[in-house]
């Protein structure tokens, strides 16, 4: 029987499907389509927590150069001009007979130049090796930076991937579904398939439907994800190159960690060490707080004093040395110095636990990676065998030796298998950038 509404519903369909296929597509073409390499590379320069990464470099090193200054004579010029309102009056006794006298000249100008430099200061000194410190840490933060936002880039990029392939996956059920459907509406109007069978047919056409859009919005999700980690405007256009399936040998040749697990490049623990080093540091610097300073001065000046501003200059020049012992603080270096070896204390139980549960972190992925690798080949030694058992069904679908139900069933069990290969290569190499973050690969 001749049903023109299915058929009609059916065509619009296909027509819808194939639109969003053709835009996919004609989108891809116009698409700046990058590799992995060239989007990490995107991200490095791009990303605004790269720039601010690089920036706290830069003003730390400004930070040192600045302590360094202090080793260097501190020059200052100076002038000054003074006006007298009122003279002051002194009042002096001559042979019993009391006079007075006004002291001063309407106009004072003193000019001159002062220079001082430490000669022997040694908590100066430590003081400008925490700030090389203190820039090492920066690079050391801003190389985490670089390493994290690798890892997103890639784990980004994998999931590009993963929503393509599931897309292909889907289109290609609906395809099938839609050939069946013709298939078994053929049939119908020849009196060779029941009303049953037809309406199933058209049943698993609109099932499928909503798992094509849902993997052609992922895809849509994915890349605009891409776009937000690299750091570039979301209205461009790009797509990415190669498929998931490239990945599989990398995840075949993969060999376990086990206990020899290298964490010296680990980036949280080169931050903890340097800390470690920064409060070594201020204990000598507090310690060396007790040994006497000695600095250097100097001073030439001119001054001039007159009624009228007719002056006559008259030079005068001071060297000299200053030294200063500390007696006594109230215990203040003492109690700080205590202060800060509890923070060593501290610092170091937090670097043991850090390195316990890094250890431990390892172990989970090594663990994740060796069941992905079981689930791939679990589904790969079931593809073939699904691939076969749905040619045979479909064959015999078409024969009318086997129901619409049975091929279904032989699909399912296919794009399982599919979908199973495809999630496992993902897992594993979304596990694999996880694992390179925390070894510090960069």
């Amino acid at each position: 029987m001749f049903n023109l509404k299915s058929i009609l519903a059916t065509v619009s369909c296909l027509t819808m499907l194939m639109t969003c296929g053709f835009a996919n597509a004609q989108q891809a073409q116009d698409s700046l389509i990058i590799s992995l390499d060239q989007a990490i590379e995107i991200a490095l320069e791009e990303s605004n927590s790269i720039k601010v990464a690089d920036l706290t470099i830069q003003k730390t090193g400004y930070s040192k150069k600045g302590s360094y200054a202090a080793l260097y004579p501190n020059i200052t010029a100076s002038g000054s001009y003074q006006r007298t309102i009122k003279k002051q009056v002194m009042a002096m006794d001559f042979g019993g007979q009391s006079m007075e006298i006004a002291v001063g000249k309407w106009n004072n100008v003193n000019a001159g130049i002062s220079a001082s430099m430490p000669l022997i200061n040694a908590q100066l000194w430590q003081s400008l090796k925490l700030s090389a410190l203190d820039v090492e840490l920066a690079v050391e933060q801003a190389r985490s930076s670089k390493i994290a936002m690798v890892s997103q880039v890639k784990q980004s990029y994998y999931a590009v991937l993963l929503a393509q392939q599931v897309f292909e996956v889907y289109k290609s059920v609906y395809d099938n579904a839609a050939k069946n459907l013709e298939r078994t509406e053929h049939n119908y109007n020849a009196g060779k398939a029941s009303e049953y069978e037809y309406l199933r047919a058209q049943v698993n056409v609109k099932n499928a439907e909503p798992n094509v859009f849902s993997a052609a919005a992922a895809i849509d999700l994915a890349i605009w994800q891409l776009k937000a980690v690299m750091g570039i405007d979301l209205t461009s256009k790009i797509g990415v190159a190669g498929d998931i399936d490239q990945y599989k040998g990398e995840m075949m040749s993969y060999t376990s960690y086990g206990d020899n697990v290298n964490l010296e490049n680990n980036s949280t623990l080169a931050q903890l060490s340097l800390q470690e080093q920064q409060l070594e540091r201020t204990v000598k610097m507090t310690k060396y707080q007790y040994l006497p300073t000695l600095a250097a001065s100097f001073s030439y000046n001119y001054i001039a004093m007159g009624d009228d501003f007719n002056f006559k200059w008259n030079p005068y020049s001071v060297a000299g040395l200053s030294l200063t012992i500390p007696l006594f603080d109230g215990f203040s270096k003492h109690n700080n110095i205590r202060q800060y070896k509890a923070t060593q204390d501290i610092l170091k139980l937090n670097i043991e636990d850090t390195e316990r549960n890094l250890r431990i972190a390892f172990k989970n992925y090594d663990n994740q990676i060796a069941t992905y690798m079981k689930n791939y080949a679990a589904a790969e030694s079931t593809l073939e065998m699904a691939q076969k058992s749905y040619d045979i069904a479909e064959k015999m679908y078409e024969l009318g030796k086997a129901t619409l139900l049975e091929l279904n069933d032989a699909q399912l069990a296919l794009v399982q298998a599919q979908l199973t290969m495809s999630q496992a290569i993902y897992n594993f190499m979304v596990t694999k950038a996880s694992m390179d973050e925390l070894a510090g690969n960069e």
